[in-house]
């Protein structure tokens, strides 16, 4: 059961306004058996807008239009769609009130623009919009059906969320669709796959898999299609408990692709509490953990050391230790780590030292070197990455590898305390 997406408008085109719409429909379509086969933005024109409509009717049997139904004259959704079914604009007395009422609410009085949102296709099913003027539109031709939409997201929503999946549900049989997903950290894409060869291999025909890398993690999206949900669902979970044994320190999540928070949850487990010392990622390893809701529990805070100075004075780092070995050195981000858990008094830390870039590299320590350390109650842990060459991406896979490597830690006492 195939669906399209047609987001008309030109501010989305020249990336003034992010397309949020065709993300979140995309997403609550797939979760009641759709199948997104498109999605397209086009120009708020005639032309676009009804050669858009013919393609995707030729090919998908629920279209799904958000934009241009507004007031003003750029607003060409309503006029070319009541031109492309073959109706006539009329006045919808339902629609009128509603308008006038949000206008006159608001202290202001209805104009031409106001009265004209009232006139709606003769041959179309009216969708209320509880919240704006611009009504949704349901048209059915051949067995298949198009909605416009207004573009406005919060309206959009309420619109698919209150009426278009329930008519659709009882319009059509769909079947379950099932995208279950598996958070990886520590082993990159091609080494993962290759680490996976024989597993995927033999993956039962029903499931499709799929690799989805981002900075520092790869996610697996396991996708299967059919009628019986429980069934499918225990296929998947075998397959998971498969792929656990093969890769048990990199699978860290099923349900949640936040390390952030699952750190936390670690911690506040053990009743244990962490601060950073970070430099090369300039905080954003605190903005991950502190970004979950009660880590404050856990958390005790962060020393962004960037400057020499601060390693030196906030975290004790020996000055002459940065003259030698530089500030990116296992000797600095150990002392980096000792220095903020024993300022903080905490049971574990983290500091990173590295070269972000784009510039500031060397030949000894070219753009991506990182070195982090980790403090335990048992003592530290140190290592040296060799990320690439673009900044941003440089400082998540750092936080990522830092979050990691303190997850690691967490497994291996887990494992020390069962062989116990």
């Amino acid at each position: 059961m195939n669906l399209d997406i047609i987001s008309i408008g030109d501010e989305l085109l020249i990336g003034q306004t992010l397309n949020t719409n065709a993300h979140w429909i995309s997403k609550q379509m797939n979760a009641v058996g759709f199948v997104v086969r498109e999605q397209v933005s086009i120009a708020d024109t005639e032309e676009a807008i009804l050669t858009a409509v013919e393609n995707s009717l030729g090919k998908s049997t629920v279209v799904l239009i958000t934009g241009g139904l507004g007031p003003t004259k750029d607003d060409l959704t309503m006029p070319t769609l009541n031109k492309y079914f073959g109706g006539k604009l009329v006045r919808d007395e339902g629609v009128y009130q509603h308008i006038e009422q949000i206008i006159t609410s608001r202290g202001y009085v209805m104009n031409k623009n106001n009265q004209d949102q009232a006139m709606v296709p003769d041959n179309c099913k009216v969708i209320h919009n509880e919240n704006g003027t611009a009504p949704g539109l349901w048209f059915e031709k051949d067995g298949k059906v198009v909605v416009a939409m207004p573009g406005v997201p919060y309206e959009t929503k309420a619109i698919i969320t209150d009426t278009v999946i329930p008519l659709l549900k009882a319009k059509y049989e769909l079947p379950e669709i099932i995208n279950q997903m598996v958070y990886t950290q520590g082993v990159p894409e091609s080494m993962l796959a290759e680490l996976l060869t024989d597993w995927e291999d033999n993956l039962p025909s029903a499931i499709k898999l799929a690799y989805l890398p981002s900075p520092g993690r790869v996610k697996l999206r396991m996708s299967s299609v059919g009628k019986d949900r429980q069934q499918m669902q225990v296929a998947i979970d075998e397959q998971i408990e498969k792929l656990k044994q093969i890769i048990p320190d990199n699978v860290y999540s099923e349900d949640n692709e936040d390390l952030g928070e699952l750190i936390g949850k670690l911690l506040r487990e053990q009743g244990k509490t962490l601060a950073t010392a970070e430099s090369c990622t300039g905080g954003y390893i605190a903005h991950l953990i502190t970004r979950v809701a009660g880590s404050s529990d856990y958390y005790k805070g962060s020393v962004v050391s960037y400057a020499n100075e601060i390693k030196i004075n906030a975290l004790g780092v020996n000055a002459a230790d940065i003259e030698q070995y530089g500030a990116v050195s296992q000797l600095v981000v150990e002392q980096m780590v000792l220095g903020v858990q024993k300022n903080m008094q905490t049971d574990y830390a983290i500091a990173t030292s590295g070269v972000a870039g784009p510039t500031g590299g060397s030949v000894e320590k070219p753009v991506g070197t990182v070195w982090i350390a980790l403090a335990t109650p048992d003592g530290i842990i140190s290592k040296k990455y060799q990320f690439g060459k673009l900044r941003e991406v440089n400082i998540e896979r750092a936080a990522m590898a830092a979050l990691g490597m303190l997850r690691g830690w967490f497994l291996l006492t887990l494992l020390y305390v069962m062989c116990v």
